[in-house]
């Protein structure tokens, strides 16, 4: 973007004769003040890309023209002419607000340079505007979290409240329901827009490198640590860090964790340095955290800290009147990210995606349209294009009385047991107990992102015995 108009401020004749004359041979719009107040006038009637100010003028000298300028919230950009090159004019010219100063006398060459200067800096704020404004755009709650019941309108407002400011928040949900979405768009609402929004996952990474991912390390702090390595603090600064499902945090950790939010400092593993930081904090979990500080497993003053400013967002199976929209909205994105033709949902698909308790929330709604759209040729989604895709006897609102495990193990084994006379003796137990074992162990991991510790303490078996069994089974590991 071109600079076009130009203010000089002078109470020096020459200097602003020179100037005006320099600045319109380049084809600038030049006007001229011979004091502060008339500069001030001119500031306040007129729209200006560049002013270039004497410090000292009578009336208003250039410093306070900085401030007044400034009190109007002008994003006008001012340079400031001295004839003292001393420090303390640069140093309190700079903390006024002044783009950048010159020294009298000056070579026209170094006021080419100033302009230059200043007309990529106002290209750069135009591309970082676009760009706040197309990420607030992509990331706007209307757009992105799909959902008219009271639940969700009373989240709608709780991110309208919090979003302009920087208190700390703590999403709580099942997994599946958003609480990621919710956090983005909390920052790309925010005045942090244009900053980092960094995203961790506390249960997916093991515990003796979750440490070193937020904090970072020294090189040569431990064998291999090769090079310096930046923790999500220092990355996320200025900006947002999510802290994902911060129940699993070690207690350990959570103490740092603490100290960060008191001190707004890190310090990297094998340092000493101590590394002040600007983050704004927003965690989640899909847990009871109050249950966990009852249990001793969570610390209470870290609770405390980070719950200022609580956000619940309910499971699908508690808000049914989202489900159509939802489920037409995933429809049109799943379709366009596919470059599939644009598909439609049938009455009995939306009666049959309704009906359905969904268990995973919003994360399996989206899941199971994808494989419907994926596996359906046809432009209508009908219910038998999710038939195999859905357990119908998941659903909350059926009449019919659920099957129990052990029936359905029954069942199965009767069904595919006839010819039991070819089995040798012990055959059987260790058959039927290792098909059962794997899809359970599985689940089990799957359910826990794959974190073994907090699988064995769900299957109630000790963390050997579980690896032993993963080794046994031949159950393939996941990470994350």
């Amino acid at each position: 973007m071109p600079l076009n108009r130009i203010l000089v401020a002078d109470d020096e004749e020459s200097i602003r004769w020179v100037l005006s004359k320099a600045l319109k041979q380049k084809g600038f719009t030049v006007d001229i003040a011979h004091d502060g107040r008339q500069a001030l006038e001119l500031i306040k009637d007129n729209c200006y890309d560049l002013a270039i100010l004497d410090i000292k003028m009578p009336g208003i000298n250039g410093l306070d023209l900085l401030d007044k300028v400034r009190e109007m919230n002008s994003d006008l950009l001012m340079v400031i002419m001295t004839a003292e090159a001393s420090m303390k004019n640069a140093v309190e010219a700079m903390k006024r607000g002044a783009y950048d100063y010159i020294t009298k006398p000056f070579d026209l060459d170094v006021i080419d340079a100033i302009i230059e200067k200043v007309a990529r800096a106002r290209d750069i704020a135009v591309q970082v505007t676009s760009l706040k404004e197309e990420l607030k755009g992509r990331y706007q709650v209307e757009k992105n979290i799909v959902g008219n019941s009271v639940a969700m309108q009373e989240v709608y407002k709780t991110i309208g409240k919090v979003a302009g400011s920087d208190v700390t928040i703590l999403i709580q949900g099942e997994s599946g329901t958003g609480k990621e979405l919710v956090a983005r768009a909390v920052h790309f609402n925010s005045e942090r827009i244009g900053k980092p929004f960094i995203a961790i996952n506390c249960a997916a990474i093991p515990r003796d490198l979750l440490e070193s991912e937020l904090f970072g390390l020294e090189k040569g702090s431990f064998t291999g640590a090769g090079e310096r390595k930046l923790g999500k603090f220092e990355q996320a600064n200025h900006g947002t860090l999510f802290l994902d499902e911060i129940g699993d945090m070690p207690l350990e950790l959570q103490a740092k964790i603490l100290r960060v939010l008191q001190e707004h400092e890190v310090t990297r593993i094998g340092g000493n340095q101590n590394i002040s930081v600007n983050v704004r904090i927003v965690a989640a979990t899909n847990q009871s955290l109050i249950e966990k500080v009852r249990a001793k497993d969570f610390r209470e003053d870290l609770y405390y800290r980070l719950n200022v400013v609580p956000i619940t967002l309910a499971p699908l199976r508690d808000r049914r009147d989202d489900i159509p929209d939802l489920a037409n909205y995933l429809l049109s994105r799943a379709c366009a990210e596919m470059s599939v033709s644009p598909k439609q949902l049938s009455a009995d698909a939306l009666t049959l995606l309704n009906s359905y308790s969904w268990p995973g929330n919003v994360r399996e709604l989206e899941n199971a349209i994808k494989r419907a759209v994926i596996l359906s040729n046809d432009p209508l989604l009908t219910a038998a294009d999710f038939g195999g895709l859905l357990s119908t006897k998941e659903t909350p609102q059926s009449g019919a009385q659920e099957t129990s495990l052990e029936e359905l193990v029954d069942l199965k084994l009767r069904s595919s047991m006839n010819g039991i006379e070819g089995l040798e003796k012990g055959d059987i137990f260790a058959m039927v107990l290792e098909q059962v074992e794997r899809p359970l162990i599985r689940l089990i991991l799957e359910k826990c992102r794959w974190n073994q510790v907090k699988a064995a303490d769900v299957l109630g078996i000790n963390r050997n015995t579980l690896r032993k069994k993963i080794s046994e089974l031949n159950i393939e590991i996941k990470r994350g």
